[in-house]
């Protein structure tokens, strides 16, 4: 179908988490700076993390931060089909970056045929575009039950006729099983489809590792393109997962909580939070107690009605309440901002069982979600002393409206945004990326306690980051076999 024959590889993953999207990140900026006009794609993603494109879609914000990698605005493009889970068996399904319905997993099932079409339009569209792509699969092709009209690994790659690579995590335990059994439960076309593997997360001497590598390549007759080391410490926009590894550092000033509720989402607003060298950071989980901070943040929310029963019953309210009393700061972002009201009206059951639910009653709205969802980059100023600029976005299917607004927390576009409390204890915003411009973060630590001794710039922080992943992909991946499937380029600077 592909009349250009652009050049593509695929990169499938023997588990989640096992390194897909970070791969695809670094190799789109490795032939980004060999003078390579490449572009990534997803197929079919499955994340409560998004972001808003240029041209005004939902996609899984791994693609966006791949674009960001590739030199590119996001596009809906990147990534034509995007399930956004309200529950453990319904999710909202996103089509070339607008929502289309609210399926469930069997429905969903019978409309893969109709995403495939999407999926192709949009790789059509790229393949006119641009000299490369570089496509992330889902999950992974082993998984039995989901083959018939797969859309997301190897029935995309059979369609396309794109080539794989393999990647498997060897920190998890079990590499070698988890590749021999990967490729042993494939098509034998899908077999031929593979072109190698890679290992990634390896810490430790790679001569003991060698034996291993030479008895995977005689069993299976691929070889393995290379092994890649655990880069901790790494700023980049996680696909989905929460990260509950603690960051230790030392002389961090300002202690920051976050509830991890069930349904959270786009949890990345608080990688500036996370990453600051004078910020204590804390995802707290179920049955944790919530601890003594300076500041509590409630994020974003896919199911807003039942992440707000979570946290009742996790006895986050009373915590809130103590903490409030003992003076402390809380911002709610998003789902977080709905949750911080009178009331939350669902009365279409847009994210569960139609109904109302009282808010926490901190700040004096209300908020109704209606089926249209807003998608728009905004920027303006927070309505703090400084003004500090502030940029972002803003994805939420909620209407709110009430007293409290009448004091908005922002200035977006020359419109309010959200709310500050009369005691200025509580800050209310729509706005995702609220942390992420050095001037608003400045602030906001400012307003919370704690004034910063150094800059921090996340975006300048990503950029190094990208930067370092890349010339550890570059240094150790075997770019001679790589070059019978992309447009590798001359080297525009040697790691």
């Amino acid at each position: 179908m592909n009349e250009h024959r652009t050049p593509s590889l695929m990169i499938q993953g023997c588990t989640s988490d096992a390194g897909k999207s970070v791969l695809v990140t670094a190799l789109c900026r490795i032939l980004r700076r060999r003078g390579v006009r490449v572009a990534p794609f997803k197929p079919q993603n499955m994340a409560l993390n998004s972001a808003v494109t240029s041209d005004g879609g939902e996609i899984g914000r791994a693609q966006a931060l791949q674009a960001l990698a590739a030199g590119l605005p996001a596009h809906s493009d990147f990534n034509p089909v995007l399930l956004k889970p309200a529950t453990d068996r319904r999710a909202q399904v996103i089509v070339h970056g607008k929502v289309l319905t609210d399926l469930d997993a069997r429905d969903y099932q019978a409309y893969k045929p109709r995403a495939m079409q999407a999926v192709l339009e949009s790789w059509r569209r790229l393949t006119a575009q641009y000299e490369c792509l570089l496509v992330e699969g889902a999950g992974s092709p082993a998984e039995i039950n989901l083959r018939e009209r797969d859309i997301a690994n190897m029935g995309f790659a059979e369609a396309v006729d794109c080539p794989v690579i393999l990647i498997a995590d060897i920190d998890r335990g079990g590499v070698f099983a988890h590749l021999c059994g990967t490729l042993d439960l494939l098509s034998p076309t899908e077999q031929e489809r593979v072109k190698g593997f890679v290992i990634n997360r390896f810490r430790g001497d790679i001569g003991l590792l060698e034996s291993g590598l030479s008895w995977l390549e005689r069993r299976t007759g691929k070889p393995v393109l290379g092994v890649l080391p655990y880069l901790h410490g790494l700023y980049l926009d996680a696909e989905d997962a929460v990260p509950r590894a603690a960051m230790r550092k030392e002389g961090a000033a300002l202690r920051v909580a976050v509830p991890a509720y069930p349904r959270i989402s786009n949890h990345n607003d608080l990688d500036p939070l996370r990453f600051h060298p004078e910020v204590d950071f804390r995802f707290v989980g179920p049955h944790e107690l919530p601890p003594a901070c300076d500041l509590i943040v409630l994020p974003g929310s896919k199911a807003v009605q039942a992440d707000l029963a979570w946290l009742r019953n996790q006895g986050w309210e009373e915590a809130i309440r103590r903490h409030l009393r003992y003076g402390g700061k809380l911002i709610g972002i998003c789902g977080g901002l709905q949750m911080l009201g009178r009331q939350l009206h669902d009365p279409q059951g847009l994210e569960g069982a139609p109904g109302s639910l009282p808010g926490l009653g901190w700040l004096d709205y209300e908020t109704r979600l209606a089926a249209e969802k807003t998608l728009e980059n905004v920027s303006g100023h927070l309505l703090l002393p400084t003004s500090p600029a502030l940029g972002g976005y803003r994805i939420h299917m909620g209407v709110t409206r009430g007293a409290a607004l009448a004091r908005p927390a922002a200035l977006l576009a020359g419109r309010p945004d959200g709310a500050l409390s009369d005691d200025g204890q509580i800050l209310a915003t729509y706005c995702h990326g609220l942390f992420d411009a050095p001037p608003a973060l400045a602030a906001l630590l400012a307003w919370a306690g704690h004034r910063p001794t150094q800059e921090f710039d996340p975006g300048q922080r990503r950029e190094n980051d990208i930067d370092r992943l890349a010339d550890a992909v570059e240094r150790h991946l075997d770019w001679q076999r790589l070059a019978e499937w992309l447009p590798i380029g001359p080297r525009h600077r040697t790691p």
